[in-house]
């Protein structure tokens, strides 16, 4: 998948989740945190190849009051659940903070998927890819 594919794919999630939670996408106002950040994928031995792979993190904030965030969380975490994916962490505890979050998995994609409470009027959502090839690339081997 090219860089460009993955930040729209990511891009579609993140969209996703804050329609699920009833929330509104943050526009980008901190030139420091870019929503799309990519890095060079690491092998199990440290190992980095020159090929263009890479992984993505995708993170935006999304504006959602306080009292709404419990809902809010517990409905992404059902539709990735619906969405087969798998729940990796779940808290909804005033308490604790985050006092509300859920990080999924999915276990063919193996995509990494992330909310939680941020401050009293803003969550965080998250996407993690794998490591991903872009189209053009020839594979490196180890």
């Amino acid at each position: 998948m090219s860089k460009k594919k993955a930040e729209e794919w990511a891009k579609h999630w993140t969209e996703s989740m804050a329609r699920t939670a009833k929330a509104e996408i943050e526009p980008e106002t901190d030139p420091e945190l870019p929503a799309a950040k990519f890095t060079n994928c690491i092998g199990q031995n440290g190992e980095s190849a020159d090929d263009g792979r890479f992984t993505l993190r995708y993170s935006v904030r999304a504006k959602l009051p306080k009292e709404q965030h419990s809902e809010a969380i517990r409905a992404i975490r059902d539709t990735l659940k619906q969405k087969g994916f798998e729940i990796q962490g779940y808290r909804s505890n005033p308490s604790k903070d985050p006092a509300n979050l859920v990080d999924a998995r999915h276990p063919k994609d193996q995509q990494s998927i992330s909310a939680e409470d941020l401050n009293e009027e803003l969550i965080v959502l998250i996407v993690s890819t794998p490591c991903l090839l872009p189209p053009d690339a020839e594979q490196k081997q180890f």
